[in-house]
């Protein structure tokens, strides 16, 4: 380093050839002129010898000048300058401790607050100063020091950064305490610039421990932002997101909503208003697949903060709701079922019977999958409806019931009651009376109510009573001021079963009409899909004690735990906090999780404000090496001096001249290029030519609708396909106004897929299997629009065998399948589009008669007195049969059948056409016999 000046040199010696620029100088002074060649004629050359005038034996002035400035760079950059070499930030034998930040926001600047820290160990190691370090999300018991250069070096290298919040406090009191009787310690405060609770009483608390000077490091956080809150609502899941409250411009970020599988199913923009600390979007998906979450993310935002994990507290339920009251729908209020919808529609999606008769009422519910059912005031289920519903509840269904006449007449036992019930109820003024309504008691602790406000203003006037039981106070969730139960719980299997022991609607308690019953109901969905064991499972006052299953790293992404991370201890009513050994994650078993976020709804993201202390403080800031080396600088501009100094002696020697004579023809050889091309071939017709093998099959398969079939290798199996197709193909052409092209035989492997609206594939269990290419085609296929239909051909052997699913056919299928993304299925329903598509049909036959016709299982709602039909977008991209469509279809060249029907029924095969019919029809038209429920509305308005 030469002095003050910001230079440094890594070959100093290499200047002592500046000291042969006057050697330069002079060699180049004495260089005589380049010799004049001039032609033949010898008077001509005789005549110059009497010229008077000389030429000078000396070059220019100003080209002796470019060339010693040229050897002079040369020099320079052999010897390795070094412009604005790092100074020495700490000077002095005084030990030095040196204090990171390596918590969550530690991230996105942790290189350079490495680098600056190892900066800080050259300068103290150069002055042989004690080293001590550490980070404040560590353990308490890290090894701090005393520490020479070589160990600080290697703890800093161990320190990572932690997806928690630091804890100065607990950092700068282990500080202290090693630093107790040393003197004159200089500390580095290498911070994150983020607030934390007692951050600014932690720092203050260095100025009595003997601390001499402090360097303060503190980054800017104006581009911080996180989750700290999702809420899933009726009409999409709300994102809130803070960012750093001392950024003022408006901004935005993009989040996205990932699965398990860390595949990004969904988006939104989130705006930050100007001067706005938070924002909030929605993602507005289906329900279904917003209970797909896994997790939200920041994109561009490496961080843990910019991470939330959704569990199932996050995720919708659906909710049936049942009622034993219909009548009473007619005045809303008075409705079992009112308060509770009202309660329950801001955090579920509710399902509602469409038939009165419990006895297929239940079974619909329950083929709807719901998470919760609510029984309101039902006596007792019929014997199977009862059993269905047991099992549901064992598999980890919620059902919660609601007391009323009905069941308080029910004097048998009912499998579906937390407890045994006394017959009749209990009512202000009756045999067992009470003198006055009786209020609600504390919650319990141990129950899921745990940490509720205690409803003052809710009484009870009438309830159904418990018998008395060993374990009624362990089943007590909430209980009257008297002691008996208002609500009870048990756990059965890995469900649970809930009584409200008053009714649903304000008749035997206030209770429905108050917030608490809102709380209520909300905490028992959650519960619904709580992660580990209820509260009965751990006996009364036990503390639930979840593993770690994967944990945040520090760029926000979901890994196995380490070996820091323990079981999250949490007790009835508490959320878990995060720690060191608590990092966010996801904690329980497999398939049941609980979600443990860094950041909670309140959260805020303040910088971090440095106090006033009474000891010297410097302020720096974080830069890696900022030290320009100039060699390469050097050498490109000595190359640029040669380059001026070649144009120089070319103009010199006259040779400028004769190459303007060159570039001007180079220019009109240019200028000349479009006019060449111009009558060379164009490249439209050049690509006349640029045909393929297969173009001309290609554009018959367009111009012409063609029905397809998968060649499976089996001659005799495809020769009936295309007989098949090519008879379905001539009904077509008799009934419609389609006329279709011959069949033809694809490979999914090889052959373009998207010219044809339906492939028939017929499954042959000795065929070769798909390879996994031609899965994928099919795949993409069924995913761009296009339909397969699948026909196993087996119903005759599965008639016989009286299991459909044990045929070789059935079980092909099922490998073929699986690798297939298919859509739930359904057998087509009596009033799908695909039975009135062309032909009104019950089913669907073909050579065989007995399986049923699946597609894709519709969302639409089913068909009522004035919509005959089902609605819904689109076709279904999928259909699987038995029947062997194209052994009824197949004819010969004469139109006569190739195979019998199984019975021998002329109608069958008239049926198995019209299904063919049907089929094409609906595949090349979609939905639209939906639409003709509008026809009869039409044709009266034309008639007015």
């Amino acid at each position: 380093m030469m002095g003050a000046f910001p230079l440094a040199l890594g070959a100093p010696a290499i200047l002592l050839g500046l000291l042969a620029l006057p050697v330069i100088w002079w060699l180049l002074r004495a260089t005589p002129p380049r010799p004049i060649r001039e032609s033949f004629p010898p008077l001509k050359i005789l005549a110059q010898i009497l010229k008077k005038e000389e030429t000078p034996d000396r070059s220019p002035w100003w080209l002796t000048l470019l060339r010693l400035l040229l050897a002079a760079l040369v020099i320079l950059a052999l010897a390795e300058p070094v412009w604005n070499p790092r100074p020495e930030t700490l000077n002095g034998k005084e030990p030095v401790a040196i204090v990171l930040d390596n918590g969550w926001s530690s991230n996105e600047e942790w290189n350079a607050r490495k680098e600056t820290a190892e900066r800080l160990i050259a300068d103290a190691n150069a002055s042989g100063a004690l080293i001590y370090i550490l980070g404040t999300a560590e353990k308490l018991n890290a090894d701090v020091g005393p520490l020479d250069a070589t160990t600080a070096l290697e703890r800093l290298r161990a320190l990572n950064v932690r997806p928690i919040p630091v804890d100065r406090a607990a950092a700068f009191d282990r500080l202290k305490t090693v630093l107790s009787g040393v003197n004159g310690v200089r500390v580095a405060y290498l911070n994150d610039g983020v607030d934390t609770p007692q951050a600014t009483a932690a720092v203050k608390s260095m100025e009595a421990s003997g601390i001499a000077s402090v360097i303060w490091y503190q980054p800017s956080i104006a581009a911080l932002s996180a989750i700290r809150q999702v809420e899933n609502n009726a009409n999409g899941l709300t994102v809130h997101a803070v960012r750093s409250n001392d950024s003022r411009a408006p901004g935005g970020v993009t989040i996205g909503a990932y699965d398990e599988k860390g595949r990004r199913i969904a988006e939104t923009g989130l705006v930050f208003r100007a001067n706005e600390a938070t924002g909030e979007a929605v993602i507005t998906a289906p329900y279904e697949l917003r209970n797909d979450f896994n997790s939200l993310r920041i994109d561009n935002a490496p961080h843990a903060g910019a991470t939330f994990l959704v569990d199932d507290n996050n995720k919708r339920r659906r909710v049936a709701l049942l009622s034993g009251s219909e009548a009473d729908l007619s005045q809303p209020l008075l409705s079992p079922l009112y308060y509770i919808s009202r309660a329950l529609e801001p955090f579920a999606d509710l399902l509602r019977p469409r038939n009165a008769e419990l006895t297929k009422a239940v079974p619909e519910l329950l083929e709807q999958k719901p998470s919760v059912i609510i029984m309101a005031d039902i006596g007792k289920l019929p014997g199977e409806t009862e059993q269905a519903m047991v099992d549901w509840v064992a598999k980890g269904g919620t059902l919660i019931r609601f007391a009323g006449p009905r069941l308080a007449g029910n004097s048998e036992q009912d499998p579906l009651l937390p407890v045994n019930l006394r017959k009749g109820e209990r009512s202000l003024g009756g045999a067992l009376s009470w003198k006055e309504s009786q209020p609600i008691a504390a919650f319990p602790d141990t129950g899921p109510f745990a940490g509720l406000p205690t409803p003052q203003d809710v009484t009870v006037t009438r309830q159904v009573l418990a018998e008395p039981a060993v374990d009624l106070f362990e089943k007590s969730w909430a209980n009257l001021a008297d002691g008996t139960p208002l609500v009870t719980g048990e756990t059965r299997g890995r469900g649970q079963i809930v009584l409200f022991h008053v009714t649903p609607e304000a008749t035997w308690s206030n209770l429905p009409i108050s917030g608490s019953f809102v709380d209520m109901l909300h905490r028992i969905l959650t519960l619904s899909r709580n992660t580990g064991p209820s509260p009965q499972e751990n006996g009364a006052g036990a503390s639930r004690a979840l593993p770690p299953y994967l944990t945040l790293n520090a760029e926000g992404a979901l890994t196995p735990p380490g070996g820091d991370a323990k079981p999250l201890i949490l007790k009835a009513g508490e959320t878990g906090k995060v720690s060191f050994d608590n990092p966010p994650g996801f904690y329980g078993v497999e398939d049941s999780m609980s979600a443990l976020n860094l950041f909670r709804p309140d959260s805020e993201i303040k910088p971090l404000v440095r106090p006033d202390l009474t000891i010297p403080v410097t302020t720096a800031r974080y830069a890696a090496d900022e030290s320009l080396p100039l060699r390469g600088p050097l050498f490109g501009l000595a190359a640029l001096l040669l380059a001026l100094d070649a144009l120089a002696i070319l103009w010199l020697g006259g040779h400028m001249r004769r190459r303007l004579k060159t570039v001007a023809a180079a220019s009109l050889a240019i200028l000349l290029i479009p006019a060449v091309l111009a009558l060379g071939p164009s490249p439209a017709r050049a690509q006349q030519n640029d045909s393929k093998p297969g173009d001309q099959a290609i554009l018959d398969a367009v111009n012409v609708t063609h029905l397809a079939y998968v060649i499976t290798g089996d001659s005799a199996v495809d020769d009936i396909s295309k007989a098949g197709l090519f008879g379905l193909s001539r009904a077509l052409a008799d009934s419609t106004a389609l006329e279709p092209g011959d069949p033809i035989g694809v490979n999914p492997e090889s052959d373009e897929l998207a010219f044809f609206p339906l492939i028939y594939w017929p499954i042959d269990p000795s065929a070769k299997m798909p390879s996994p290419a031609s899965i994928a085609r099919i795949d993409a296929y069924m995913q761009q629009g296009g339909t397969v239909l699948f026909d196993t051909r087996d119903q005759d052997a599965a008639a016989i065998s009286f299991d459909n699913s044990a045929t070789p056919a059935n079980a092909r299928l099922r490998e073929i399948l699986s690798g297939l993304n298919i859509p739930a299925l359904e057998p087509v329903p009596t009033d799908h589009v695909l039975t009135k598509a062309f032909y009104i049909l019950q089913d669907f036959p073909g050579r065989f008669r007995g399986s049923q016709l699946w597609v894709q299982a519709s969302q639409a709602p089913e068909a009522s007195k004035d919509r005959p039909v089902r609605v819904g977008d689109g076709v279904s991209p999928i259909m699987i049969t038995g029947n062997d469509f194209a052994g009824a279809w197949a004819v010969n060249a004469s139109g006569t059948p190739l195979l019998p029907t199984i019975p021998n029924d002329p109608d069958q095969r008239v049926l198995a056409y019209r299904a063919g019919i049907n089929i094409v029809m609906y595949m090349l038209t979609g939905n639209y016999k939906s639409d003709q429920v509008h026809v009869p509305e039409l044709l009266k308005r034309l008639a007015n």
